[in-house]
């Protein structure tokens, strides 16, 4: 069809519009591969409309005894960015990670800016001055691996400070998608404000009632929302406790009267009902690093809520 000569100046503009105005298509974005199911849910969540990132201990594993599988090998040699909590959580990953030289962006999240780090407590009954207000390590501090605890992301503020270095580390590597990067973890903040306010709600009827956990993974939840936390069976899960640590905690059990002592999924817990024999007190279960829980970007929020419910339950 032959336009009118009055027409040809409106098409021309029409056409040139058009083609200003058409969308730009973002290209692929980058291969991540994240350590463990919290960490990862938040990196989904940032990802969301952009890609999914690959996990690597999944289903009811532990980080604490994680051997690397050829399958998490091929990933992490394909990767573009790799996010994990660091050396002194995912020891199984340092030797791997640093052999990938330039490859990848390895982000090392214990290193966050405005990560709050505490420090590891020793023995397995916390006392007074354990419980009280022991200067935080933050971050850039230098540590030994081990010399703080790495459950950093049981504490919603810091999940938000994980949540903006993941998205910095996204946006750099992947600027095509900023916008949706961007507007996900302004999403994600308002949604992590409103969790940790409902948890507040969900602990406060019993959180001055002592509990005894199977290990030390619970300061940074302790801390937030004041529940306390009189003594772990172990301070790590890959050692298993002496007869006098048992006997230890099993006196702080009865000295404490009516209690809960809480098991973890991927740990035998026979030691619990050691523990707890011949006690008024009741046994339940915590799962600190979602074993049991299907990963992706509501796994977080499930998470906190699964703690401050279990707390709930067995306390009241």
């Amino acid at each position: 069809m032959i336009l009118p000569k009055t027409l040809l100046p409106l098409a021309g503009s029409l056409l040139i519009s058009g083609l200003f105005a058409a969308p730009a298509f973002a290209g692929d974005p980058p291969e991540v591969v994240v350590s463990i199911k919290p960490v990862h849910s938040l990196v989904a969540a940032i990802m969301q409309g952009v890609g999914t990132p690959d996990l690597i201990v999944e289903g009811a594993a532990s980080p604490h005894t994680y051997a690397l599988k050829p399958s998490n090998a091929r990933a992490l040699e394909g990767a573009k960015v790799v996010f994990w909590v660091g050396p002194g959580m995912e020891a199984f990953l340092e030797k791997p990670l640093s052999a990938l030289g330039s490859n990848a962006l390895v982000v090392e999240l214990d290193k966050a800016p405005g990560i709050t780090k505490l420090k590891f407590r020793q023995g397995g009954a916390f006392e007074a001055d354990d419980d009280g207000d022991e200067p935080a390590a933050t971050a850039g501090d230098t540590h030994d691996h081990g010399a703080f605890d790495t459950h950093l992301w049981l504490d919603p503020h810091n999940a938000k400070a994980m949540t903006a270095e993941i998205t910095t580390t996204l946006v750099a590597a992947d600027p095509a998608n900023a916008l949706t990067y961007e507007a996900n973890q302004k999403a994600l903040d308002d949604k992590l404000d409103a969790l940790d306010s409902e948890i507040a709600s969900t602990i406060a009827p019993v959180k001055n009632k002592p509990f005894i956990v199977f290990h030390d993974a619970y300061q940074y939840f302790e801390r937030r929302y004041g529940v306390h936390v009189a003594g772990s069976i172990t301070v790590s899960p890959e050692s298993i406790p002496g007869a006098e640590r048992v006997a230890e905690i099993h006196g702080k059990v009865a000295d404490l009267g009516a209690t809960c002592v809480f098991a973890e999924p991927q740990f035998e817990p026979k030691l619990v009902n050691v523990v707890i024999e011949g006690t008024s007190a009741k046994s339940g279960v915590l799962d600190p690093e979602a074993a049991t829980l299907t990963q992706g970007p509501d796994l977080y929020f499930d998470l906190m809520r699964s703690i401050a419910n279990s707390l709930k339950t067995c306390l009241s």
